[in-house]
Formats: C-alpha cells, sequence, structure tokens
C-alpha cells in the first residue's frame, strides 16, 4: 500500500516551493521506510528546480541529503532493522549489472543511475526527495550513519561530505600533500575539513579574505583571495591537487598555473554556463583537468565511517521548511554558513 506524505515541491521551474503531498511507493521485498528527520539544501537543488542545468520533471520534491531513522522494513531486508539511523545520497538506484556498478561506482552507471529526485525510476514512477516526511528507499542504496554522528549534521555528508571526499581520496590527499580549495562554501568547507582530517596541508582560495578566520578554524593552513593578482604569482606551481567546488566558471588556465607538474585540478562544482580552456596550460606541466561525481555506495558509507572517526560534520544553519525559498536566496547570495538543513518536523 502507497503512503501518502507531506512534502515541498516546485510546482514548476523557477516557481517558489510550496507545501504538499506526494505518494512514497509501498514497501518492496527489499526496501526500508525511512521517517526523515533532516534534509540538506544543496545548491544543485537549486540548479534544477529552476531547470538551470535543463529540462526537469515536476513537480519536483527536491533534497538528497537525507537523514533519518528506519520505521518499516520489507521481508527480505537484511542490512536494516527498525530504529536503525541512516542516510539516503544522490541516487536510490542503478543497473546494477554493468562494469561501473560491479566495480562499486554505482554513480557512474553505464545505464544511469537514478536520482534521489527529478528522475524516473525502473518502475515507471518519479522520484521524488529528502523534502518530506518519508521516503521509500532499497536497502542496497541506504547508509548507516554512525552513532558518533548528530543526524542533522550528518545530512549533508550524504552529497557534500562524499562529493569532496571522493576526489581528495582519489588523488591521493594526505600527509606531505599541498591541497588548496576554490571556494568555502557548502562543499568547500566540507572539502577543507576533511583535507585536514587527511593530513594534506590546505589552503582556501576564495574570491575575498570575508570567511578567512572560518577557514582556518575548519583546518585550513592559509587562506588567499584570489581577487588579489598576486596570489597567482605568489602561490604559482605551489599545489599537488585543487578540488574546485564553486558553480561559476573560471579562468581555467590562471587556476593550472598554481599545480606542481603533474598536478591535477578537480571539478566537483558545475557551472550552468560552457567554460574555455587553452590546452597548453595543461600540455605545459604534464598536468590533469578532472571531474568527480558524488561517490559509489561503499565509499559514500566509508565517508561516513572517516567523519565519524574523526568527529566531522557539516556546518548547519537548521531552518523550518516555510522558510525553504528564503533560503534558496541566500544560497544564491552566498549568505549560508555553511549548510542550511531543514527541520523536517517542520514539514
Amino acid at each position: 500500500m502507497t503512503t501518502t506524505v507531506a512534502a515541498y515541491a516546485a510546482p514548476s521551474a523557477k516557481a517558489p516551493l510550496e507545501r504538499t503531498t506526494i505518494e512514497r511507493r509501498a514497501l518492496g521485498e527489499h526496501d526500508v521506510l525511512i521517517d526523515i528527520k533532516f534534509a540538506g539544501i544543496c545548491h544543485s537543488d537549486i540548479h534544477q528546480a529552476r531547470e538551470g542545468w535543463g529540462e526537469a520533471i515536476f513537480p519536483m520534491v527536491p533534497g538528497h541529503e537525507i537523514a533519518g531513522v528506519v520505521s518499516e522494513v520489507g521481508p527480505g531486508v537484511t542490512k536494516f532493522k527498525v530504529g536503525d539511523r541512516v542516510g539516503v545520497g544522490c541516487m536510490v538506484d542503478s543497473c546494477r549489472e554493468c562494469e561501473n556498478c560491479k566495480a562499486g561506482q554505482e554513480q557512474y552507471c553505464v545505464r544511469g543511475n537514478i536520482g534521489t529526485y527529478n528522475a524516473v525510476g525502473y518502475d515507471g514512477r518519479p522520484t521524488y526527495g529528502g523534502y518530506s516526511e518519508k521516503v521509500v528507499v532499497d536497502e542496497a542504496f541506504t547508509l548507516r550513519i554512525p552513532d558518533g554522528l548528530s543526524l542533522d549534521v550528518a545530512a549533508p555528508l550524504l552529497c557534500a561530505g562524499i562529493t569532496t571526499y571522493s576526489p581528495l581520496k582519489r588523488w591521493g590527499a594526505g600527509p606531505g600533500k599541498k591541497v588548496a580549495v576554490i571556494g568555502l562554501g557548502g562543499l568547500g568547507h566540507m572539502a577543507v575539513k576533511i583535507a585536514h582530517a587527511l593530513g594534506a596541508e590546505v589552503t582556501v582560495l576564495s574570491q575575498s579574505l570575508r570567511k578567512k578566520d572560518d577557514g582556518l578554524k575548519l583546518g585550513a593552513d592559509h587562506y588567499y583571495a584570489t581577487s588579489d593578482e598576486a596570489t597567482f604569482t605568489e602561490l604559482a606551481g605551489s599545489f599537488d591537487l585543487i578540488v574546485s567546488t564553486v558553480s561559476a566558471p573560471l579562468d581555467f588556465g590562471a587556476y593550472l598555473g598554481l599545480l606542481k607538474t603533474g598536478g591535477a585540478l578537480v571539478n566537483v562544482g558545475a557551472p550552468e554556463e560552457p567554460v574555455s580552456l587553452n590546452l597548453f596550460s595543461l600540455i605545459g606541466g604534464g598536468k590533469t583537468l578532472a571531474g568527480s561525481m558524488i561517490g559509489g555506495i561503499a565509499e559514500t558509507q566509508e565517508m561516513l565511517d572517516f567523519c565519524a572517526e574523526h568527529g566531522i560534520g557539516a556546518e548547519i544553519e537548521l531552518i523550518a521548511a516555510a522558510e525553504i525559498n528564503e533560503a534558496y536566496e541566500r544560497v544564491l547570495n552566498s549568505d549560508v554558513r555553511y549548510r542550511f538543513v531543514i527541520d523536517t518536523a517542520t514539514i
């Protein structure tokens, strides 16, 4: 039997989100029903609700940073029981059969992973995200939130945490490595915390020094303003790895100049506009310009366990559901430190 739950949805592109009701599917053999306690607001929610990344599915219930408690399980569920603290990230299914899925890289599923919202599941039904009271998810795409993490600060880890953890691990952030993080926002502040915990020497590259004190408290060793042209001269050839967390186009040539020979600039932010690049800025130093999209389910669990071990949660501002539209505008104005999280009890 389906379940009717309250939610906040965008009825059409660029329309304000409003309270509504949605149907959650009946519990399947391997499904868990989750009472959502907290849902983070990611910049990608805004991109999609306003069709910044292309045509979208409406009505849309955003939210892929979900933390809650299992309230019911299907008869075949083995990983979870009622009362378990769990999370759901950016995807809720994949083909599970392709090379990437079998390698634990479900986010790169050849058939295409099924997004937590703004997607159509294999059952033909649209998916709805975490700005709601409950969600039904296959146990294979449900994460266990360790007891050491509060659910409110854990919710943003399901996107912002794994989005930054994955490239930091893949490109070897750790002792003896110099890592720069472009932008100190929802993604950037997590990148700083995680890179610091991994043992890297961390530098924040931000437009101004406005958040310098915050950056240093979060674990950065250095903080520079990119609006100062001297920064690019002083730091030329300094970094093994640069992680760009911003969703605005960059002068990639300038930032690639900050890498050591063989260094990598990895993008996890996704601008709506195309970017250009002079390839000599790559060729000249054997450098890599790369992208990274969240992480697989196993790696996401690894990230949650790592964050619990190191006492890492997101820096959040808890809001009521009625404040979602205001929060969207504040995100666009960089007026949040550093992640809005919805108390879903207010839905």
